[in-house]
């Protein structure tokens, strides 16, 4: 047998090198519908982790949905508002400054998680698409807890409405409950958008240094004051709307005898005024109350008159302007014109330039600062700073104690001060006063200076410091919602030594103090304030 020679050799086949595999890259981004975005915010806010992987929001998704979440919340604060109200953009704009403080440490503290070398990592664990998926996500989960903190103060205002005079107590434990309940809801909100974050960050310390940032934020907005972006509408009407309603006052009855009943008695009551005493510091007052559309400026200026002749020894000596219905024939219209001559005939029996003329005004009041003014049928005209000074400029009184418990009544100070003026008011000239609406029974500027620290001291300027505080925490309680009304005083350098002899005559001379609730209208007057709805 032949044995098989073998094969020639193969030529060698040439070894080429494999081709190196591609570089990872960041996978396609995905999009997903717009209500995905909602549904996926709604689910972080009960603490669950959106499901939107690497997604991230088009442009045009980004600007219509926080457009409507946006709108949404705006919508809660519109309806938790009571009365007529305006859009402030310039508010609501300038408290953007938080979001987009927010807006720059979230961009900081996920930049590592979010993109490093172009590649999401883990994205089973959180969700991705960089700082528009987590604007997005977070807005929509902070929105089911914000709505709340609207919904439960506004619930207050509910039930005051279907029994606005009940006892102090009546309200008190569901003031705290739901006050307490809208404040958790806060915190809640909070909690959500900081887990949700979180997921973005994928870092305990960058997620710290978010936390500090947050809570620095909340703190900085708080103490700088946070205002509403719908703020009540105030107008001075001369045709006798009211201002928080928009319901016309009723009107009084207009008869021949009428007008010559009002003639008779601004002679009458100018000429029984008591006259001054020589040597004497005499108080003569003049109380002033414009608007016959709220009972509350009937019953507040009533208590101003009384308290000033029983407790400042101004029996005889005070004149009550007031609109009414039913006061027609008792009181003085409250008119422009009705004050000068009030004004004039106290001049001319007061000595001008010892005794002190008291003088209080009451009404609502328009960020232009006028007062204002409604007698239906009558045209009343409202009143203004300038006016007023000139009023008293003309009769020549020095000595003048000055009080106006209306909203936005600081921008009167400028016009009236004078070195032997003081003056107080309810607000500064940009927030509102408390406690003038419907269902009120005295403002809590009238209330806390002269229903009660007035009847404990002499001194204006006491009873004004120690007011300030009762009035802020007042307001506190009862929800005020466009920040602390801030009363104003100024005290002249001249006329403060006559006030404070004035004081010391009438301490030396007192008899029983009167309290709250001691005698006529005052006595009716229930202890409910905090049931004052802003008008």
């Amino acid at each position: 047998m032949i044995a098989e020679s073998p094969s020639p050799e193969a030529p060698a086949t040439a070894l080429l090198p494999s081709a190196a595999p591609p570089p990872p890259s960041a996978p396609a981004p995905q999009r997903l519908p717009a209500y995905r975005w909602v549904l996926e915010g709604l689910r972080a806010a009960a603490f669950l982790t959106p499901r939107t992987g690497i997604a991230a929001p088009t442009p045009l998704q980004l600007l219509v949905l926080l457009a409507a979440n946006w709108g949404l919340v705006l919508w809660g604060e519109w309806w938790a508002t009571a009365g007529p109200v305006e859009f402030n953009a310039r508010v609501w704009l300038g408290q953007q400054w938080l979001s987009l403080a927010l807006m720059g440490a979230a961009w900081w503290a996920m930049a590592p998680a979010q993109d490093r070398s172009g590649v999401f990592t883990n994205p089973q664990r959180a969700p991705g698409g960089g700082l528009p998926a987590w604007l997005l996500l977070s807005n929509w989960a902070m929105l089911p807890w914000l709505l709340p903190t609207f919904a439960l103060p506004a619930s207050v205002d509910a039930s005051l409405a279907a029994d606005p005079l009940a006892g102090a107590g009546h309200w008190a434990w569901q003031d705290g409950v739901l006050d307490g309940l809208a404040l958790l809801a806060l915190l809640l909100s909070l909690a959500v958008l900081l887990r949700l974050t979180a997921r973005f960050i994928q870092s305990r310390w960058r997620t710290a240094v978010f936390a500090l940032c947050l809570l620095g934020g909340m703190a900085a907005q708080f103490y700088l004051g946070v205002e509403p972006s719908w703020q009540s509408v105030v107008t001075a009407p001369t045709a006798g709307a009211d201002p928080g309603t928009g319901e016309t006052p009723a009107g009084v009855r207009l008869s021949q005898s009428v007008f010559e009943g009002q003639q008779l008695m601004l002679e009458a009551y100018t000429q029984d005024l008591t006259p001054e005493r020589p040597g004497v510091v005499d108080v003569y007052g003049l109380v002033f109350a414009p608007y016959a559309g709220e009972e509350v400026f009937r019953r507040e200026s009533t208590m101003v008159s009384d308290l000033l002749q029983d407790r400042f020894d101004a029996e005889g000596r005070v004149l009550h302007l007031l609109n009414h219905p039913d006061t027609a024939d008792t009181h003085l219209w409250a008119t422009p014109e009705n004050l000068r001559s009030a004004i004039d005939a106290l001049a001319a029996t007061m000595d001008r330039e010892e005794d002190v003329l008291v003088l209080y005004m009451t009404s609502h009041g328009a960020r232009d600062h006028q007062l204002a003014a409604a007698h239906p049928p009558l045209q009343v005209e409202p009143m203004t700073p300038e006016l007023l000074r000139h009023m008293l400029d003309d009769a020549g009184i020095r000595h003048r104690v000055i009080a106006i418990s209306a909203c936005y009544s600081g921008g009167w100070l400028d016009a009236l001060t004078t070195p032997s003026t003081l003056i107080m008011t309810a607000a500064d000239a940009t927030h509102t006063s408390y406690g003038c609406g419907t269902r009120s029974e005295l403002t809590f500027f009238g209330r806390a200076v002269f229903h009660e620290q007035l009847r404990s001291t002499y001194s204006f300027t006491e009873a004004f410091t120690n007011a300030v505080p009762i009035i802020a925490q007042r307001e506190i309680q009862a929800g005020k919602e466009d920040g602390f009304s801030n009363p104003q005083m100024r005290v002249g350098a001249e006329i403060d030594p006559v006030l404070n002899a004035l004081a010391r005559r009438l301490a030396a001379e007192e008899g029983p103090v009167l309290r709250p609730g001691g005698k006529g209208l005052v006595a009716q007057i229930p202890m409910a304030y905090h049931s004052a709805q802003l008008r």
